[in-house]
């Protein structure tokens, strides 16, 4: 049984816990390190491209006001869920990271585990103006990004996973020419008697330091600090140094 891809974040969505496990520690430990005492000075937070709403969960456990965002409806739906479940207050927004608008302004965007990789050439500066829309002024932004070394080391690399709930074959492909590390998934699910197959792929692209702080700039940030991924995750075999780069920005 064969099927088309649907676009990213479909399959990928639902298994989305089981494929990235080690992921909420590893952002946690970024934001404690980076954040500091702005975290708790924070009232209200919004985790845009929130995932399965780990952040998100994090921040309302912290007795924060909580926006998550996010344009899967599966990871919508899965982050809703989990509020229930733990009996959180986190209000769950399915909006397009490029036009989303809260109700009101927040102390703190956060965009984490490369989310921003995924846009494509003119739409950082875009998003960027979106997020300093949804802050009040002072407020700040943390994100993440994989740097252009990663796209271009961490690529033709071809991986088979099985579990009793689906089976993927995993695929890097580096393009030179665009700058671009896509990611394409091979699923394999089952259905009755039968398998149904369908793909997805997730594109990364890579910006400059310099092409990011004049994005910030121009969408009116200022006070931009810079964090080598070595510096703020926890320790991890073969992480290196210059392959992930965090950024924190105020809102002037």
């Amino acid at each position: 049984m064969k099927n088309a891809s649907s676009g990213p974040y479909t399959l990928l969505a639902e298994f989305y816990d089981r494929l990235t496990q080690s992921v909420p520690r590893m952002n946690r430990h970024a934001r404690g390190k980076i954040l500091g005492k702005l975290l708790a000075e924070a009232r209200s937070a919004c985790d845009l491209g929130c995932g399965t709403g780990e952040t998100a969960l994090d921040f309302a456990r912290r007795g924060l006001k909580v926006y998550a965002v996010d344009l899967s409806p599966t990871l919508c739906r899965i982050t809703r869920q989990k509020a229930r479940r733990d009996h959180l207050t986190v209000r769950v927004l399915c909006a397009d990271m490029r036009r989303f608008r809260l109700p009101r302004p927040v102390d703190l965007v956060t965009c984490e585990f490369a989310a921003l990789n995924h846009l494509r050439n003119l739409e950082l500066a875009t998003v960027l103006r979106a997020v300093a829309r949804a802050l009040r002024p002072g407020g700040w932004f943390l994100f993440d990004l994989n740097t252009l070394r990663s796209l271009k080391e961490q690529s033709n690399i071809t991986e088979w996973m099985e579990t009793p709930q689906y089976k993927v074959l995993f695929r890097s492909r580096y393009h030179a020419r665009r700058r671009i590390n896509t990611i394409s998934f091979d699923w394999f699910v089952p259905a009755g008697r039968l398998w149904r197959y369908q793909k997805e792929s997730v594109p990364h692209i890579a910006w400059s330091d310099r092409a990011i702080r004049r994005a910030l700039s121009q969408a009116g940030f200022r006070r931009v600090r810079f964090f080598d991924g070595m510096d703020v995750r926890p320790p991890m075999p073969g992480a290196k140094r210059g392959y992930d780069s965090y950024y924190l920005a105020q809102r002037r």
